[in-house]
């Protein structure tokens, strides 16, 4: 399986951005781009040198191969990173699978183990009981009634032969107390040696998290190298190519773009800061709504104002997969499905279930790009394949509930868009339905 790219691809703005920054640096209004990411300014031509270079047609034609050359080796070096990325996603996910699946089974033995006992402490009481029994109907006493009392002596002889076969009984009794103290015993020592392997499960998952945490990190600054420092190199090979008049013509429409671009991201910012601003906004509801769910928290809809709980359905959409052990549909695999999946159109909001800390945003292996968020108290709650280029948030942000941090894609595992979303009390992940149902969710 080959695990889709941290980011999409970013379109070429080849001739028309690369003519406004050339005109733009020719005018002298303009310095030299400085390249980011690993490349110093020093390790491209200047714009002085492609200048001179069209002087001397050996000269042009060697910085056209220089060019060339460094384009295809950040071109390289994205696609080294965002490989990388994609591996230590894998490993992280393999970690946190293998975790999950023995934690599954540490509960599953520790319940059989709370179940033995129980029964171990009924069959206790029940062989107590009859030593109390016993204890006041003893065979001595009996004897001594034959002795006294000879001419009820058929009584007393089938007193003697109930108390035999009680004794019996008391035998069996006892073993069967005996037998389920042992198997209690046995089914506790099994979940203690589970939990005691899961703490180094833990910590291995976690590690593989950091690693896949630091390799997206590194990914997402190749790739931006690449997108700003390949639009710069483009622009210059476009200079030593082209024709003069027609590359400064393209040059002055290639300015008028950019500065177009340039007022809509603007608009886009103010517009998010909005929107970032509303929902602090409504994340504290007003006293006379105090108490009373958000519409976010039943049916198919999805964030909204936080309850008095303080949560949120996570997406909107039905759930389409539940938790439990299934055949994967991805990997036909039988294993632990951890979470629920949510099945809202692609590119549909993803909001933060309750209010807390990302500390994970990147690229999930099976997961696809996933964002973790740390809610305090042992909870986690993780969002699964979002769309690339989705991930709204940085590691280390606070958010709130309702809080839009992504949109729904289909990326690592999946055969179709939705949300995969887990909760985690202590690590260990728990069915969502019930764990969001006590908070007042439906999901």
């Amino acid at each position: 399986m080959s695990t889709p790219s941290l980011l999409p691809a970013r379109p070429r703005r080849r001739r028309m951005l690369a003519a406004g920054v050339a005109v733009v640096l020719a005018a002298g209004a303009l310095v030299a781009l400085v390249p980011s990411g690993a490349a110093s300014a020093a390790s491209y031509p200047s714009w002085d040198d492609v200048q001179a270079a069209k002087q001397s047609q050996s000269a042009q034609a060697a910085k056209v191969t220089e060019i060339k050359g460094l384009i295809a080796q950040l071109q390289s070096q994205s696609a080294a990173k965002e490989k990388a990325a994609a591996a230590a996603g894998t490993a992280y996910q393999t970690a946190q699978t293998d975790y999950d699946r023995k934690a599954l089974e540490q509960r599953k033995l520790q319940s059989q183990a709370d179940d033995a006992e129980k029964t171990a402490r009924a069959s206790e009481a029940q062989a107590g009981q009859l030593a109390a029994q016993l204890g006041r109907s003893s065979s001595e006493d009996v004897t001594t009634d034959l002795l006294t009392k000879p001419s009820a002596s058929g009584d007393l002889l089938y007193e003697l032969g109930a108390m035999s076969k009680l004794s019996e009984q008391a035998d069996g009794i006892y073993s069967e107390a005996s037998q389920d103290r042992g198997t209690a015993q046995a089914l506790a020592d099994k979940s203690k040696t589970a939990e005691d392997a899961l703490g180094k499960l833990a910590a291995q998952a976690q590690t593989k998290m950091r690693a896949a945490q630091s390799a997206a990190d590194q990914a997402q600054a190749a790739v931006s190298a690449q997108a700003d420092n390949q639009d710069r190199l483009e622009a210059q090979l476009d200079l030593l190519t082209s024709k003069t008049k027609t590359t400064e013509a393209q040059y002055e429409k290639g300015v008028q773009v950019e500065k177009a671009r340039q007022a809509r991201l603007a608009r886009e910012r103010a517009a998010a800061a909005a929107a970032a601003a509303a929902a602090a906004a409504r994340a504290l509801p007003p006293a006379a709504t105090a108490g009373v769910p958000a519409s976010g928290g039943g049916g198919a809809s999805g964030g909204g104002a936080a309850n008095a709980s303080g949560w949120v359905r996570p997406a909107a959409g039905f759930q389409s997969s539940p938790y439990g052990l299934r055949v994967d549909p991805y990997t036909h695999v039988y294993t632990l499905h951890a979470g629920v999946d949510l099945a809202p159109a692609c590119y549909s909001p993803i909001y933060a279930a309750a209010s807390g800390t990302v500390t994970f945003a990147g690229n999930g292996g099976g997961y696809g790009n996933e964002v973790i968020i740390d809610n305090g108290g042992g909870i986690s709650t993780a969002y699964g394949h979002i769309v690339n280029g989705g991930i709204m948030v940085t590691v280390g942000q606070h958010v709130t509930a309702g809080q839009q941090i992504a949109q729904v894609g289909s990326t690592g595992w999946s055969t179709g868009c939705h949300l995969h979303f887990e909760t985690r009390v202590n690590g260990a992940a728990v069915d969502p339905v019930p764990f969001m149902a006590a908070r007042g969710i439906s999901v």
